[in-house]
């Protein structure tokens, strides 16, 4: 594509795509997939409107990167979210709000044929998601396109894994979050967020690592898991972070640290969560802590300087607001990100 013409200072074109970009599909190197769906989110819904509302929001971010200056000249796309995905999302997702409140109250779901349906209907929506997710990443991935997730709640990465691990035998997350997503389940959700990182372990060998940074709201199963993992799974908690850094230990050292455990090929998972809740006040599942942008920002770049690559990404879990401010952090970490994946590609 041309793009001498295109002015990088001027105020974002509505009629282009993402962060103002004049890309189609076919010329953008960066394709990112938005996955609209929030089924089982067990708190504060609206993050399957977060694609279209990051989009909005975009076209106020400035591109320079003061990391990645240019990398806005490969090319970034954003899809138009799936109305059909959407729809199904908006249809389970009453669903499970009917069978939450049923089970939350201690109900037994075999005494209730309608519950149970549910609870089919929800599951089986799960693995659906999961096989579309996989379909479509999958095609961009053999199109040669780089490729990155928005969503949605964080359920939605897991067929992305599975196309991921298509190409690349062996790799490990960095998974950004308030939460270990460990659980085996969630309110009898199989494919529920609060278990996505269970299932990727469990049904994908080429995850060789798992390494979170963050956690700050887990429960006694999933603590177990992590210390039965063999180090598969490395958790740097929110807690211990801010004690070292308390302490005189420097986010340098720290980040440091949090990278030799991670393997060549880096995928980054970010829940939104993840950050300050000042910066993202109306996420699924909002927990005091966690960090600032500018904390990951430095991690990830220092990721590149070791010479590791960033092989995919999602950003999950970003809430809506009357002011706009949750998706406009939404998308300036989109940007980040986009521009750590054709960094080192």
């Amino acid at each position: 594509m041309d793009i001498s013409t295109f002015d990088p200072n001027g105020s974002g074109n509505p009629e282009y795509n993402i962060f103002g970009l004049p890309f189609s599909e076919n010329d953008a190197r960066l394709v990112i997939l938005p996955v609209p769906w929030e089924v089982t989110v067990s708190y504060l819904a609206g993050t399957a409107r977060a694609p279209e509302r990051i989009q909005k929001a975009s076209l106020h971010v400035d591109i320079m990167d003061a990391d990645v200056s240019d990398g806005w000249k490969q090319g970034f796309f954003l899809r138009e979210p799936d109305k059909k995905v959407l729809a199904k999302s908006d249809y389970l997702r009453k669903e499970s709000e009917l069978f939450i409140d049923y089970i939350s109250r201690g109900q037994e779901i075999s005494e209730n044929r309608f519950m149970c349906k549910t609870l089919k209907e929800v599951n089986e929506g799960g693995a659906f998601l999961n096989n579309w997710v996989y379909d479509q990443t999958r095609e961009l991935l053999n199109q040669g396109k780089l490729v990155g997730l928005l969503g949605g709640d964080h359920s939605i990465p897991l067929g992305f894994y599975k196309a991921i691990a298509e190409k690349y035998p062996e790799y490990g997350i960095l998974q950004v979050d308030a939460h270990c997503d460990l659980r085996e389940s969630y309110m009898q959700f199989k494919y529920s967020h609060a278990s996505i990182m269970f299932n990727a372990l469990s049904e994908i060998p080429q995850i060789k690592k798992l390494v979170q940074v963050g956690v700050r709201d887990y429960c006694q199963s999933e603590r177990q898991y992590i210390d039965n993992s063999n180090r598969r799974v490395v958790t740097f908690f929110d807690k211990q972070l801010k004690e070292r850094l308390y302490e005189g230990e420097t986010w340098k050292d720290i980040a440091g640290e949090i990278i030799t455990n991670l393997p060549q090929n880096v995928y980054i998972s970010f829940d939104i969560d993840g950050l300050n809740r000042t910066l993202c006040p109306h996420t699924g599942m909002p927990v005091p802590g966690g960090f600032e942008t500018e904390q990951l920002f430095y991690l990830f770049r220092k990721i590149l300087e070791s010479g590791r690559k960033i092989i995919g990404f999602d950003l999950c879990e970003t809430g809506v607001s009357s002011n706009e401010w949750d998706e406009n952090v939404g998308a300036r970490v989109l940007f980040k990100l986009c521009n750590l994946m054709v960094a080192n590609n």
